[in-house]
């Protein structure tokens, strides 16, 4: 157990940032292995409300891609997916919606409340805060080229209205958001956490973007845990793409910390939520935890 005077040097190493980030908005995308594991949720959720205590506005965009697939496997309906896309009729998207909004959503609400925060629940439909169009899914034809095809309620993002996020904030509320969009007609779309989470950072006028993964961060040799990358810029980006040490899973996340960036967010983080406490190491010490991408 750390001893009272090691606890105090904690504190003292923490203060600088704790003035730096005083009253700053920061977006987290909650996803991963840190939103099965009961451990992992109670360090993530109450490194949350440290951050609202300490002066901070954070708000939540969660996920849940392994919920929505356990539930559509327990009603039989088999689900797909084209260029790791799900493929999202009606009645998928009433499961979705069901799941997400309904569970994950109230039980986020539910552990944040129990720890001493005051959060609330959104969907993106909720005051239109996320407006979506259809999107369509890239799938290979046999010759190894591509087609674009329908791939039903899968939304991209063309609008974001903040302003229920930021009276919610301004009333000292943790919002937390359903990655659940609005169509033209009302109809509901399943949109990416990743990217609901950027572009709502974006509208916010947020200081910090943090997207939580189940890696360390971007790897020089992805065998090598050690070979953790602290720091890219975001005019590197393209050369580790070419390189391939982004690749995979990895690059729409990055994705969405350049789009972040270019539209005014100041820094972006991508932190492996498996380690407990894994944003308050980021936020708030000298050791960083995951890579962060600036300008």
């Amino acid at each position: 157990m750390p001893s009272a005077m090691e606890k105090a040097s904690i504190l003292v190493e923490a203060l600088p940032y704790i003035k730096k980030f005083y009253g700053k908005t920061v977006v987290i995308k909650y996803g991963g292995h840190a939103m099965i594991n009961e451990e992992l949720k109670k360090a993530v959720l109450t490194d949350i409300v440290l951050m609202k205590y300490v002066g901070m506005r954070p708000v939540i965009v969660h996920g849940g891609g392994p919920e929505i697939t356990g539930m559509l496997k327990r009603l039989n309906i088999e689900s797909s997916f084209v260029g790791g896309l799900r493929v999202t009729d009606r009645d998928t998207m009433e499961i979705v919606e069901m799941v997400l909004v309904g569970k994950i959503n109230k039980d986020i609400v539910s552990r944040l409340n129990g720890y001493g925060g005051r959060a609330v629940g959104l969907s993106g439909k909720d005051d239109g805060l996320l407006k979506a169009v259809r999107k369509s899914g890239r799938a290979k034809r046999p010759d190894g080229s591509t087609e674009m095809v329908d791939i039903g309620f899968v939304g991209e993002i063309n609008k974001v209205s903040p302003d229920i996020v930021a009276t919610l904030l301004q009333e000292g509320y943790i919002p937390v958001v359903s990655p659940v969009a609005v169509g033209e007609q009302g109809e509901s779309y399943n949109v990416n956490a990743d990217t609901a989470a950027s572009a709502l950072a974006v509208a916010l006028k947020a200081d910090k973007l943090i997207i939580l993964t189940d890696v360390e961060g971007i790897l020089e040799d992805r065998n090598n845990p050690s070979s953790l990358i602290s720091t890219v810029t975001r005019d590197n980006v393209p050369m580790l793409v070419d390189r391939g040490v982004i690749d995979g899973g990895m690059i729409p996340k990055v994705e969405c910390c350049v789009r972040a960036l270019d539209g005014g967010v100041k820094t972006t983080h991508i932190l492996d939520g498996r380690v407990k406490h894994s944003i308050l190491l980021e936020v708030f010490t000298d050791r960083g935890v995951g890579t962060m991408v600036v300008e």
